[in-house]
C-alpha cells in the first residue's frame, strides 16, 4: 500500500467495542485495499482506545483514532475532524455499528466519479443474530449469507434481495427503488474537495438527520447522488438508541427545512468556523 492511500474510511463510533472489533474484521476482507481507516471517536473511553490499538496488529490498513471529549450526541463536530484527517481525496463514510461486505470498498471506488455522491443501503439485523457474528462468519461472509441468516431466524421478506442480487439485477434494482439517494452516515461516499466546498457538517445538529443535512447541501452545489443500495451493502448491527430526543429531531427538521427553501450551500457551522 502506497504512503498515500486512494480512499479514507470514516468510521464513527461511541463505546462499542464489540461492535467496533466486528466492524474492523470487516474491512479486513476487503477485496479493494488501497485504503486507509480513520476512526470517528465521539467521546469514548479507553477501552476503544484499547481495541484500536489492539486491532492494529490485526488489520492490514492503517488506522487513525480521531477523538473529542464526551460532551453529548456531537456526532456532527467529530466527523469533521475526521474529514480533515482523511489523507484521501475520495471518503467513505459508514458507522461502527455497519459490517461491510467483502465487495464495499470496491464498489464505492469502482462507483465514484466527478461531480457525484454514493448513497448505499444496510442490512438491519436483530440483537440475537447481531451478538451472534463472529470473526470467522465474517471472514467466510456469513453474515450476508441469506441461507446462514434464514437458519437463525431471519424471516423471508422483500428486503432479503439486498443480500441476493447481484450484478446487473442489482443495477437494476438499484434503479427502480423508490428510496431518495440521499447522503446516509451508514453507507455513503464522496470526494473530500465537494465535502470541503460545502464546509462538511452542520455542527448545531445532533441526532436525527444530520447526515442528510450534509447531503441536501451538496445536491444544492450541483454535485448529483448515485444510488447505489443494492451494490454497495453492509448489515447493520442493532443496538439501543438512547440519544435520539423529540428536541433534536425538531431541530434538526427546521434546519433542513431551511437548506432545501433556501437552496443554501454552505454553513458557518461546519469545518471553517
Amino acid at each position: 500500500m502506497t504512503s498515500v492511500p486512494t480512499i479514507s474510511v470514516i468510521i464513527s463510533t461511541y463505546n462499542s467495542e464489540e461492535w467496533l472489533r466486528k466492524v474492523l474484521y470487516g474491512f479486513n476482507q476487503q477485496t479493494f485495499r488501497g485504503f486507509e481507516v480513520v476512526i470517528a471517536d465521539d467521546g469514548s473511553g479507553p477501552k476503544t482506545k484499547e481495541l484500536i490499538q489492539q486491532m492494529g496488529s490485526e488489520v492490514f490498513f492503517r488506522m487513525v483514532h480521531i477523538w473529542q471529549e464526551d460532551d453529548g450526541f456531537q456526532k456532527s463536530r467529530i466527523l469533521n475532524k475526521a474529514v480533515r484527517a482523511c489523507k484521501a481525496d475520495y471518503i467513505i463514510m459508514t458507522d461502527g455499528d455497519c459490517i461491510p461486505r467483502q465487495d464495499f470498498v470496491a464498489v464505492h471506488y469502482l462507483n465514484s466519479a466527478p461531480g457525484y455522491f454514493i448513497s448505499g443501503g444496510y442490512y438491519m439485523l436483530p440483537m440475537h443474530i447481531s451478538k451472534l457474528i463472529g470473526k470467522e462468519d465474517i471472514e467466510k461472509q456469513n453474515c450476508f449469507n441469506i441461507h446462514w441468516l434464514k437458519s437463525h431466524g431471519i424471516p423471508k421478506k422483500f428486503k432479503n434481495s439486498k443480500l441476493t442480487v447481484k450484478g446487473r439485477v442489482s443495477k437494476i434494482f438499484n434503479s427502480l427503488t423508490p428510496t431518495n439517494a440521499s447522503w446516509n452516515g451508514h453507507n455513503s461516499s464522496g470526494w473530500k474537495s465537494d465535502i470541503l466546498k460545502v464546509n462538511g457538517f452542520d455542527e448545531r445538529m445532533q441526532y436525527g438527520g444530520q447526515d442528510r443535512e450534509l447531503g441536501e447541501r451538496l445536491l444544492n452545489s450541483g454535485i448529483r447522488a448515485k444510488q447505489l443500495r443494492y451494490s454497495a451493502v453492509c448489515v447493520h448491527l442493532d443496538h439501543k438508541r438512547g440519544y435520539k430526543t423529540m428536541h433534536s429531531i425538531a431541530k434538526n427538521k427546521a434546519i433542513r427545512k431551511v437548506v432545501r427553501t433556501s437552496r443554501c450551500t454552505w454553513t458557518p457551522y461546519g469545518i471553517a468556523k
